[in-house]
């Protein structure tokens, strides 16, 4: 069952109300994984937000090199490794383009709250209090991964 109590710990909904919480907890559907299960593949289409609940899971991007005469895979690259009251799938909720990485559980198993962009959309037209609070720290965790990642390329 999903808990106002479990929601608090999830960073772009730290500043919602108790009251706040259950309408999402409301929109939440739970999902069990297992060890290796792909839940996220990096450039299928997206329209969903997932949270761990519990276990952890292991974000990767496909390496590419290209050549003149080649475009050979060699193999995924691990950016992240994510934990409980962690969210993946974010960019879903912005723009609905591919996927950006693909999102391996890595724990024996893994209980996981998925979140329907549709869903979302229509609770934020209902209550823009929420969406504002989500997007606000939604665009802070986004800000803060998009300058891990250019700092890690220099």
């Amino acid at each position: 069952m999903i808990t106002t109590d479990s929601l608090k710990r999830v960073e772009i909904l730290s500043d919602l109300t108790n009251d706040q919480l259950a309408r999402v907890a409301a929109i939440c559907q739970e999902k069990t994984c297992e060890k290796d299960d792909i839940i996220v593949k990096e450039l299928e289409p997206s329209d969903e937000i997932y949270i761990i609940h519990t276990g952890t899971a292991q974000v990767s991007i496909a390496e590419t090199s290209v050549t003149a005469e080649t475009l050979a895979a060699s193999g995924p690259t691990a950016l992240i490794s994510l934990g409980q009251g962690q969210i993946f799938g974010e960019m879903a909720l912005i723009d609905m383009g591919p996927r950006s990485a693909t999102v391996r559980i890595t724990s024996p198993k893994a209980d996981l709250y998925v979140i329907r962009r549709d869903d979302f959309v229509e609770l934020c037209e209902t209550d823009t209090d929420i969406g504002y609070k989500v997007m606000r720290n939604l665009a802070a965790d986004l800000s803060f991964k998009l300058r891990h990642r250019n700092l890690s390329w220099k």
